[in-house]
């Protein structure tokens, strides 16, 4: 269960992060902030600490200036004595040590030695056993090698309630001279930098307080500004989806003079225009199709009449002398031309008005497919033109409407045999487990580039001066598509300049069932190097 909630709240939160341009203004600038908070917060952190410290160093340097300068006017002061030099060093340490009891530092002194020599083997005297740890042997080097004043930091190990604790820190070096033999003594100040880094602790939970709050604000303000913009493009995002749903009443609420308010003035008067527009061609649509069908319809007991006249006058055209019996025999053509294009206006007319319905069966693809051949066999002997029909051994069975199916692959036949200028024409039909189909391919005068999608429209002709060999009426394949859409099926072309071209109609098996893919290629296998 947790397995798969993980993946569901990751996917709806990505789906989330893509929709919402709102969630992605803000998350981007609180991330730009937060860097830019994050740099000038170290850069300042940075400028506190050194300031601290130099500040820190300097009064460590003056402190032990100054305990240098007693601790040399006490030991010149004893100079008159008898006292030894072992005595005046140690009175001289304690006397520092006493001050660094007050004023919070560790000394320690040592006495002269060999260069590298480490500090625990010069006589050291110490305030704390950590001292001398805490001392670099870097310092003792250069002390022995100037005998100058120098410090550098450290890390100081000091005893806290029994237990040893490291802390940074800085140790001063410096040299003093013993008066009663003239000898050296190195004098070590050890000064910890608690305050130090109790003031920088201080200051970075000041700083990152500071800039937790300033993100919190950033992020506030940032979602206030985008919700004022965001809020009327989602509102015309829905009144869009609302408009394209049909609904054309809908409008934006116009509040104010901005350039959001003009935003949505423009786009109510872009909804009035294309509804005022969407109008006019609806009703000029209606107008059209109802034109159609009256006129077919009308059309219809006129052309009984003459069908009836014309029909006695050619079956008495062998009594008429030769040019009226030719008239005779091109009134029967025509009649039944005429009569034709009555029918296939009549049935755009049901398309149009959404009256086609199907009556659906088990239809075998290759029977179809034979039956239609032999049916424009005649039509194709007078155009020299040979058809091949290539299918398996197998029925290829889908669910359709034998009538609508028949007049499908007739009109792919015929409009085959119209172009083929007397080449062969080669009808495929396949099957798979889903869908089924039937390509006719011809290698005549072919398509040009965009005449694959526009050979659908009615009345369309490639080469309007070229004439109508099988006395179509130019609506044919407009119909095989609308039968197909009917089918829910696909009905696509291919075709090439000299090259011939590919018609392929495909059928899902089982009625309702969405097509995905087809078991024949839409190009044919001998242009394909032609399309590449």
């Amino acid at each position: 269960m947790v397995a798969r909630t993980v993946p569901e709240t990751l996917r709806r939160g990505l789906t989330f992060w893509r929709r919402s341009i709102q969630a992605r203004v803000v998350v981007s600038t609180v991330l730009l902030s937060a860097i830019v908070v994050t740099a000038v917060g170290w850069f300042l952190l940075r400028q506190v600490e050194h300031g601290l410290v130099d500040r820190r160093v300097d009064a460590v340097l003056t402190e032990v200036a100054s305990e240098n300068d007693e601790g040399n006017a006490r030991l010149e002061a004893a100079l008159g004595t008898d006292t030894d030099a072992g005595d005046q060093s140690r009175d001289f340490f304690n006397s520092v040590y006493a001050n660094g009891l007050v004023r919070g530092f560790h000394v320690v002194l040592a006495g002269p030695g060999r260069a590298g020599e480490p500090l625990q083997q010069r006589g050291i005297r110490f305030t704390s056993a950590g001292d001398v740890p805490s001392v670099p042997q870097s310092l003792v080097d250069h002390l022995d090698a100037t005998r100058k004043t120098a410090w550098t930091y450290t890390t100081l190990v000091q005893r806290q309630n029994g237990v040893l604790r490291s802390g940074p820190g800085v140790v001063v070096g410096t040299t003093i001279t013993i008066p009663a033999d003239q000898s050296k003594r190195t004098l070590y100040y050890l000064f910890p930098l608690d305050d130090v880094q109790q003031t920088l602790a201080l200051v970075t939970r000041a700083l990152l307080t500071a800039a937790i709050l300033l993100l919190a604000l950033i992020a506030a303000l940032t979602w206030l500004l985008t919700r004022q913009i965001v809020t009327p493009i989602r509102l015309a995002r829905r009144v869009a989806e609302r408009l394209a749903a049909g609904q054309l009443q809908e409008r934006l609420r116009v509040t104010g003079e901005d350039d959001l308010a003009r935003l949505a003035t423009s786009f109510n008067q872009m909804a009035t225009s294309l509804q005022r527009q969407i109008r006019q061609l609806e009703e000029l649509s209606r107008v059209q199709r109802r034109f159609v069908s009256d006129v077919s319809h009308e059309l219809r007991t006129p052309l009984t009449t003459v069908r009836l006249a014309g029909s006695v006058l050619h079956e008495a055209r062998l009594g008429f002398d030769p040019e009226t019996a030719r008239a005779a025999e091109l009134l029967q053509t025509e009649l039944d031309r005429f009569e034709t294009l009555l029918v296939d206006l009549l049935e755009i007319s049901r398309f149009d008005a959404g009256a086609a319905v199907l009556d659906l069966d088990d239809v075998n693809l290759t029977d179809v497919v034979r039956r239609v051949v032999d049916g424009t066999r005649s039509l194709a002997e007078q155009r020299s033109t040979r058809v091949v029909i290539e299918a398996p051994d197998t029925p290829c069975v889908a669910q359709a409407d034998v009538r609508r199916l028949e007049r499908i692959v007739r009109n792919l036949v015929t409009n085959a045999i119209d172009h083929a200028e007397s080449r062969e024409i080669l009808v495929t039909v396949a099957a798979d487990d889903q869908s089924a189909a039937v390509a006719v391919r011809d290698h005549g005068v072919g398509l040009a580039t965009g005449e694959s999608a526009m050979v659908f429209n009615r009345f369309w002709r490639a080469d309007p001066a070229r004439a109508r060999t099988s006395g179509g009426t130019g609506l044919g394949l407009a119909i095989s598509l609308e039968d197909t859409h009917l089918h829910g099926g696909w009905l696509q072309a291919w075709g090439k300049p000299k090259e011939g071209a590919q018609f392929r109609l495909t059928l899902p098996r089982h009625a309702g069932h969405p097509l995905r893919h087809s078991p024949l290629p839409l190009v044919p296998d001998d242009a394909a190097e032609v399309v590449a």
